[in-house]
């Protein structure tokens, strides 16, 4: 069995992105042990540049060992107890999979369904909230890579805050590439994933917890389902600063080192300045893709920048170009998921690809199927 040497490719799909040099250097460096005091410094380091980045003073804010579907099952694990009702927003896969995790925990599922590739109307979602007046949480998915819709959530937020019920943002496709407050826009837990607009490998989800997330859980009745995901006892691991910290389990120091770097280069650039990088590099592959006869699928004025939907022009082999982008251009696209499988691309746009010169490479090899 000769050295594994995988393919460089251009990731233009729904994730993983392409990963900066800076920080497989920095996971290529030595590992030290998980309790050495040298990694309780990194911790606390990776823990203030996530606050930064989730734009939070929360103190309950890490990453999950696992990829964003942990990060998911920690959050509705923690908040969630049997009998508890969740009101769930559905318009694509990632919140019919969040109703799925929540029947697991015991419990109630109110869903608002929304047309995939459409919002969800805020008005709908509290008007939701307003008939089920003992709902724990009300969660729903602020970028629906399924779709490529962005979900306004600030209207639902600052309803939320008023009342006893939870707020929870799935944010694995928009954190680090598109406008995200979970302070000021009210969030009381909120999960993302390292592999898409942090632009570091899969393996890490970003978690973060308000103080009245983390009173809910001090106040359960009965113990978080997972072992391995139990706030209760990640916080013990996980709390800054703490000069005796107690051993849960082995991080992934090596993801740990990559997520530190990935959120410096964040950092260095500015979330702002970040954030209009995507959406302008998004404006440009809209403009190119409508001029070779794409349409755009996900509703105008909600599209989300770091994942563009749209179907391939008439007569075009849509899974057959897409395959052959692969292998002769070295180019990943996505494609379809559910009632559109096999009829749109899903064209990713993520941290350092979410630029003009990487649009340009794709443009110009579609231009050869034209």
């Amino acid at each position: 069995m000769q050295e594994l040497i995988p393919p460089a490719r251009l990731l233009l799909g729904p994730g993983p992105s392409n990963v900066p040099y800076r920080v497989l250097r920095a996971m290529s460096t030595p590992v030290i042990g998980h309790l050495d005091p040298k990694f309780m410094e990194i911790m606390d380091e990776v823990c203030q540049l996530l606050k930064k980045t989730f734009r939070t003073q929360n103190q309950m804010t890490f990453p999950v060992s696992g990829t964003g579907s942990a990060g998911m099952e920690a959050a509705f694990v923690n908040l969630l107890e049997p009998g508890d009702t969740a009101v769930v927003g559905v318009n694509g896969v990632f919140g019919t999979r969040m109703c799925d995790v929540a029947e697991r925990c015991g419990a109630k599922v109110v869903k608002v369904e929304a047309e995939w590739g459409r919002i969800i109307d805020p008005a709908r979602m509290i008007d939701a909230v307003q008939q089920n007046p003992g709902a724990k949480l009300c969660a729903i998915v602020h970028a629906e890579t399924s779709t490529g819709v962005l979900q306004p959530i600030e209207e639902l937020g600052a309803f939320l805050k008023k009342s006893d019920t939870l707020f929870l943002v799935d944010s694995v496709t928009s954190l680090g590439g598109v406008k995200l407050e979970v302070d000021a826009w009210g969030v009381d837990a909120c999960y993302s994933g390292t592999q898409k607009c942090i632009c570091v490998p899969p393996g890490l989800a970003p978690i973060t917890f308000s103080t009245k997330a983390m009173e809910v859980i001090g106040k359960r009745k009965s113990k978080v389902q997972s072992w391995y995901l139990d706030v209760t006892m990640l916080q013990k691991y996980w709390a800054t600063g703490e000069a005796q910290r107690l051993y849960h389990h082995t991080a992934p120091i090596t993801m740990i080192y990559g997520l530190r770097e990935g959120l410096r280069i964040i950092q260095e650039e500015g979330l702002e300045t970040r954030w209009e990088r995507h959406a302008a590099a998004a404006g440009h592959l809209e403009k190119g893709l409508e001029g070779l006869g794409f349409k755009l699928w996900a509703q105008e004025g909600h599209r989300l920048p770091p994942l563009t939907s749209a179907h391939p022009p008439q007569g075009w082999d849509v899974e057959g170009i897409r395959k052959e982008l692969l292998t002769d251009y070295d180019i990943e696209v996505g494609g379809g998921l559910g009632p559109v499988a096999g009829k749109i691309w899903r064209i990713g746009l993520m941290g350092e690809n979410a630029c003009v010169q990487k649009v340009a490479v794709l443009l110009r090899a579609l231009q050869d199927f034209a």
